[in-house]
């Protein structure tokens, strides 16, 4: 996780969604925020036939994560549902209104009949990496219990139920919500790794342009890893500013800001270079 210092191990509240102790850095507040329907969702989760009830959710849960997970449906609105896991809360809602999904299965090529969604509550930056963990084994769940297909909104990916079975998600993985990518840079002849991802956890996303033929396995190493850092520190750096990352020692300067559209929306990055 997250962590950088052991809680005290005598109180048994400080866990985290895996079962580790939180630290200093992810004490629990005294005032949990809770779920927002107006959160954008992280992801949809289409399916056929019926929907998982809470209690099948819950037990799933429990037997992958620990637990307990504790969902509670509205009393106005079944189909919308309050989960909890210690501090961490998010929201589902599940099916969709077929008023909100007009024009989605055919944008997402899908044959599902229903669709659904997961969005994790607004929280401070520090307690963001759990927070997205926590909506992930959510859509993790849903999509194994229905035998559907997961999509992840920010990086526009499918997962399938065989793609989750390789993500258990035991742990916090920046690889497991933020891929690094690469493309042409058509007008700079140049060759362009970025991530897609860190705007889950409301810092800009990262790039690196390097010249065609050389190796990009160390390029995107250095973007993982960077990323990595940036979901600790919670906030996007300056230009001009330097960071060291802690995993590697190595450092690197911010060195432009921009916006792109990758996936067809429009996305802030921040250029990254590797001092020596």
């Amino acid at each position: 996780m997250t962590a950088v210092k052991p809680a005290n191990p005598e109180n048994s509240r400080d866990l985290t969604p895996d079962g580790s102790r939180l630290t200093r850095d992810m004490r629990i507040r005294k005032k949990t925020p809770k779920p927002s329907a107006n959160r954008p969702p992280l992801y949809f989760v289409g399916y056929r036939g019926t929907v998982p009830t809470p209690e099948e959710l819950k037990v799933w849960y429990d037997l992958e994560y620990g637990g307990p997970l504790t969902l509670r449906a509205d009393e106005q609105a079944t189909e919308s549902w309050s989960a909890a896991h210690g501090p961490w809360t998010a929201h589902i809602v599940i099916p969709l209104p077929a008023t909100h999904i007009e024009g989605l299965k055919e944008k997402l090529a899908w044959e599902h009949e229903h669709v659904g969604a997961v969005a994790p509550s607004l929280m401070p930056p520090r307690d963001m990496p759990d927070t997205i963990l926590f909506a992930a084994r959510l859509s993790r769940g849903l999509t194994l219990l229905t035998q559907g297909t997961a999509y992840d909104i920010t990086t526009n990916q499918y997962v399938n139920p065989s793609d989750w079975q390789d993500r258990p998600l035991t742990l916090f993985n920046v690889s497991d919500h933020i891929p690094v990518l690469q493309a042409d840079d058509e007008q700079g002849h140049r060759n362009w790794c970025y991530t897609l991802g860190l705007s889950k956890f409301g810092v800009d996303e990262l790039e690196i342009f390097l010249a065609p033929g050389l190796p990009d396995q160390p390029i995107r190493d250095l973007l993982r890893e960077t990323a990595d850092e940036l979901t600790r520190i919670g906030q996007s750096p300056k230009v001009g500013s330097h960071i060291r990352i802690a995993s590697s020692g190595q450092s690197i300067a911010i060195a432009n800001h921009r916006t792109a559209a990758p996936a067809g929306r429009v996305l802030s990055f921040r250029e990254i270079r590797p001092l020596p």
